[in-house]
């Protein structure tokens, strides 16, 4: 009896968050280490599908980074990064296209099928529209060119907003189609961002293999449970912020400032931490407003 009204109390907890969100457009980006160990992968799409089950519009962006590398590597290709872009060519770009949209985007529609959940491909370049991505190299003034990589400069939300009207969760491919009809390949952190900043979504999660923000990233205890965006520029400019995560944020900071409410940085590795920190009180990463 005692376990069966703690659970009655974790339902009680969560029903004012369920009816708050009741309809919550909620973006959630999933990638990196998170999506290499199949109990995570378990955990956070039945996380999603729960948020789908009791009324909020969830939609997912994927990157699939890990799996890409070991598809090109079996093809004979060196992947190579510059900035921690993936340089993609002719040949990369047709392996990027393949190992996302067969393996990658076909996996995770596989286990939301399992859970009785409807789901179905957005290939992102039904919806993204870009153009190539170059940028100065501040140290020696040259032009950094990544090939086939974008930058997105238009999402078309249509297909997204059909799929809520089927109760159908999009999970997105982080592909785009540039002006010169060629296919790119996509940041997935920034892909997911541009579809937050158009769908002016509640809440924008990025899955991370990490707790969240951290003072010092030795030290867990550290973690920042709540930033404002002047706070985030500080820690910006004193480098408390910086590598990796700093074009994760710098794509949060303008999702806020398009509209976006909150984002949440939220660590993937934690059973169930999608659920824990959109339908508790304390909440389990770091969560970032205006």
């Amino acid at each position: 009896m005692e376990k069966a009204i703690a659970k009655a109390d974790v339902l009680i907890e969560a029903l004012p968050y369920i009816q708050d969100f009741r309809d919550a457009i909620v973006v959630v980006k999933f990638g990196g280490s998170a999506m290499e160990d199949p109990r995570q992968v378990e955990n956070i799409l039945t996380d999603v599908a729960f948020m789908e089950c009791v009324g909020m519009r969830p939609v997912i962006v994927h990157g699939g980074g890990k799996a890409i590398s070991r598809a090109m590597s079996e093809a004979g290709l060196v992947p190579q990064f510059v900035k921690g872009l993936r340089v993609t060519d002719e040949s990369a770009i047709q392996v990027v296209e393949k190992t996302i949209r067969d393996k990658v985007n076909a996996a995770l529609l596989d286990t939301f099928r399992r859970k009785g959940a409807r789901a179905c491909r957005i290939d992102g370049n039904t919806i993204f529209e870009v153009e190539k991505r170059t940028e100065k190299d501040p140290a020696t003034g040259e032009t950094l060119d990544w090939g086939y990589v974008g930058e997105i400069r238009h999402v078309h939300a249509l297909p997204l907003l059909e799929c809520f009207k089927t109760e159908t969760i999009p999970v997105v491919t982080p592909l785009g189609r540039g002006p010169d009809g060629h296919l790119y390949n996509l940041n997935a952190d920034d892909a997911a961002a541009a579809v937050a900043r158009e769908l002016r979504a509640r809440k924008l999660a990025f899955l991370s293999d990490v707790p969240g923000l951290l003072r010092d990233r030795n030290d867990e205890s550290t973690l920042f449970s709540t930033l404002r965006i002047h706070e985030v520029e500080e820690l910006i400019r004193t480098r408390v912020i910086d590598g990796g995560m700093l074009p994760k944020i710098r794509s949060c900071m303008e999702a806020l400032q398009a509209g976006v409410r909150k984002i949440h940085i939220i660590d993937g590795r934690v059973p169930h931490s999608l659920l824990l920190e959109i339908f508790t009180d304390k909440g389990v990463g770091t969560e970032i407003t205006e």
